[in-house]
């Protein structure tokens, strides 16, 4: 998912956090989540995390590399995976004004208001061409689970899979705070709630990302090794 990878999974600040280090990849072959497609809806409006059609957001930070902007876009296009109708999660990122990576994350919301993540696919672009497709997973194909994005109740301490696919994607989020006031280049934003992200996979890969109400989305990402923000700057609503 190019927003958790690019923004959501590679950027940090600790803001009266506990650092909560992830341990290896291990098989769990426990992790079974029962999926009725009756449940889910593509009318994604977790507070948290609400995908109106027509929604856009942008996102920036600085980088060693130089300026990542991030474009999430929802066009209201959607997929079928594992029976279910998802939602398709338009994410584009670029550095230094060239596009590196454009990612369809298929997203879906359960009846108790959890939203779910079922996929993805990948391009990713060097020196403005197609790369390759790495990072790719779909629910169903090769053993691929899907997880909870973000649940509809935070509590914290509560922690949980957003993502399952032995070996290739295994992202993981522990919420750590509520109630959190962030501020971007968007503005001020109450009662967030502060995540901890991280996978197995990758051990330098840690964030904090912080989720608003007013905004129905995350609005700052930090990267925990190396402190760049990936920030919220503006929200756009073509309706």
């Amino acid at each position: 998912m190019t927003f958790k990878k690019y923004s959501l999974t590679a950027i940090s600040l600790f803001v009266g956090g506990v650092l909560i280090l992830g341990g290896p990849s291990v098989a769990d072959d426990s992790y079974n989540p029962v999926i009725n497609a009756k449940d889910f809806t593509t009318k994604i409006d977790n507070p948290y995390f609400s995908m109106p059609v027509g929604k856009k957001m942008i996102f920036e930070g600085k980088t060693e590399d130089g300026l990542e902007r991030i474009e999430i876009s929802i066009t209201g296009e959607k997929r079928r995976i594992m029976g279910v109708d998802t939602l398709v999660y338009l994410d584009r990122a670029y550095l230094n004004g060239k596009l590196v990576e454009e990612t369809k994350d298929f997203i879906v919301q359960d009846k108790d208001g959890n939203v779910w993540y079922f996929g993805e696919d990948v391009d990713n672009f060097e020196n403005g061409k197609l790369k390759d497709h790495a990072g790719a997973w779909i629910s169903g194909v090769a053993k691929a689970k899907p997880g909870i994005w973000i649940k509809a109740k935070h509590k914290v301490g509560d922690t949980y899979r957003q993502e399952y696919l032995k070996g290739e994607a295994e992202d993981m989020v522990k919420i750590v705070a509520v109630g959190q006031t962030v501020t971007t280049k968007a503005g001020t934003f109450k009662n967030c709630t502060k995540t901890y992200d991280w996978t197995p996979l990758d051990p330098d890969s840690k964030e904090h990302k912080y989720y608003c109400p007013e905004v129905g989305s995350a609005v700052l990402i930090e990267d925990i090794k190396s402190g760049e923000r990936l920030e919220l700057v503006k929200v756009e609503y073509a309706y």
